[in-house]
């Protein structure tokens, strides 16, 4: 499949589709791909045509430069943000409800998205970076990369849903001394604690992550889905009843799937199924 280039509207986050993969990649390297407010539009903007495109199977986001995400941009903060001199000030509620739908379409939408998503992490994913890399299904890290919750340096409580996705990968306890106290994990002491998946040396990361992306594309869609919807019902404290019925209907539902007839029928034969998502 020939490459296409997906518009974003900016710079700031580029994005193409490959192979039924959709390849993110936040790109304000000389800020360490900290989040701009076109970025985060265009994170926005990116997710949500992966999601509805059926030419997606799976989503990819990485940074450019060494750097996944530095989280939000600290020094736009200090020098006043993005607004111009004559824009009206937002309210405190304005910009709660803000924030909130920034969150909700950008780290809530990779969490929630019928598809799987890879966080491929070549450097540093601190604060808000770091929540968007957990909010991902899957992570893969260079050895040269670490993470760092960040947040209490600055004196912010943390947001993009990280405090809910690392206590999910790592229990309470662990989250809060990653939180409360903001030092740099690496990415061995990340793979230990089940927070990556994978890591590989720098130079391998790219083929790594594209391998790992085109295994998850060619599988199949509709069991992936209702795979995901599972670990997402458990995630949210359902009961063991509740997860056995909902197991039970997801279960029934991909059995009478064309993927399913197709891929048992190929197992018998001893073949390489092909899913179509149907």
């Amino acid at each position: 499949m020939t490459r296409e280039t997906i518009d974003t509207g900016t710079d700031d986050c580029l994005a193409y589709l490959e192979d039924n993969i959709a390849v993110i990649t936040l790109n304000r390297p000389q800020a360490r791909n900290a989040m701009s407010g076109p970025m985060t539009a265009a994170l926005d903007r990116a997710l949500d045509h992966a999601e509805r495109s059926p030419d997606v199977r799976c989503i990819v986001i990485t940074g450019a430069g060494g750097a996944f995400c530095a989280g939000g941009d600290v020094k736009g903060m200090a020098a006043g943000g993005d607004a111009g001199s004559g824009a009206r000030s937002a309210t405190l509620d304005e910009r709660i409800h803000a924030q909130r739908l920034n969150q909700r379409n950008t780290a809530g939408r990779m969490h929630l998205m019928p598809k799987p998503v890879i966080a491929s992490l070549p450097g540093a994913a601190a604060g808000a970076g770091l929540s968007l890399a957990l909010a991902a299904d899957l992570r893969i890290m260079a050895d040269t990369a670490f993470i760092t919750s960040a947040f209490a340096k600055v004196g912010f409580s943390g947001d993009y849903g990280g405090t809910y996705f690392l206590s999910q990968l790592v229990g309470q306890g662990k989250a809060r001394e990653i939180y409360y106290l903001s030092d740099r994990v690496s990415s061995e002491e990340c793979l230990r604690l089940g927070i990556a998946n994978q890591v590989v040396p720098a130079a391998e990361l790219e083929q790594a992550t594209m391998d790992l992306a085109r295994r998850l594309a060619a599988g199949p869609p509709i069991a992936l889905r209702y795979m995901k919807e599972n670990f997402n019902r458990v995630a949210k404290g359902a009961d063991v009843i509740e997860c056995l019925d909902l197991e039970a209907t997801h279960h029934v539902h991909s059995g009478l799937s064309d993927d399913h007839k197709n891929a048992a029928r190929a197992f018998v034969e001893k073949t390489q199924p092909v899913f179509t998502g149907k």
